[in-house]
């Protein structure tokens, strides 16, 4: 079995919604037997159309997360890739882990620079939101409560180092790059209302 967990899985409290991802893996770890391995990538670039509304009418990019704190970060299609190529090769056995990240770990700071050269606004800025207007403005995008806290949860464990590379598990660095996910966004910022 191929199970997509994430960077952070490690942990069994304060990472947010990556906490459910932890206790999955136990589950699984449980059953005898089992030949897995687990694919933990780390901070998704397509999260970046989650903030396509506040670039288009706000003209900042922004979130929770430090503007200088580096993160492991990847493109949604090298995880799928990475997972079928593991599926047919079955060239694992027993419980093993596999790190997944990008060419280059990144700041959102330099999320929010590519974005902005992609989308010509160089000059685009990353602003760190107080975490309550995190939560508010979750919130007033649909989240209930509980979930816009535990992703503030999530954005703080970011900062805290938390969400990291675990000494130990077989690490891999796939090759999309950001910019080349810039690209894609700009089609999508272009087509936005």
């Amino acid at each position: 079995m191929v199970f997509l967990s994430s960077l952070g899985a490690d942990q069994a409290s304060g990472t947010g919604p990556i906490v459910g991802l932890h206790a999955a893996e136990q589950r699984l770890r449980a059953i005898a037997g089992l030949n897995l391995l687990v694919l933990r990538p780390g901070y998704f670039y397509e999260n970046s159309y989650g903030t396509l509304g506040l670039i288009k009418h706000q003209g900042i990019n922004g979130g929770a997360t430090d503007p200088n704190v580096s993160m492991p970060t990847i493109a949604a299609g090298d995880i799928g890739a990475h997972a079928a190529d593991a599926l047919k090769s079955a060239d694992f056995s027993g419980t093993s882990v596999r790190e997944l990240r990008g060419p280059r770990d990144l700041t959102m700071t330099e999320v929010t620079r590519a974005l902005g050269q992609a989308i010509g606004k160089p000059d685009l800025a990353y602003v760190r939101f107080p975490d309550d207007g995190y939560v508010e403005g979750l919130k007033s995008a649909g989240f209930d409560a509980t979930a816009a806290r535990l992703f503030l949860e999530m954005s703080q464990a970011f900062n805290q180092g938390l969400i990291r590379a675990v000494p130990g598990n077989q690490q891999v660095r796939t090759t999309t790059s950001f910019e080349a996910f810039a690209d894609s966004f700009a089609k999508a910022y272009r087509a936005a209302p």
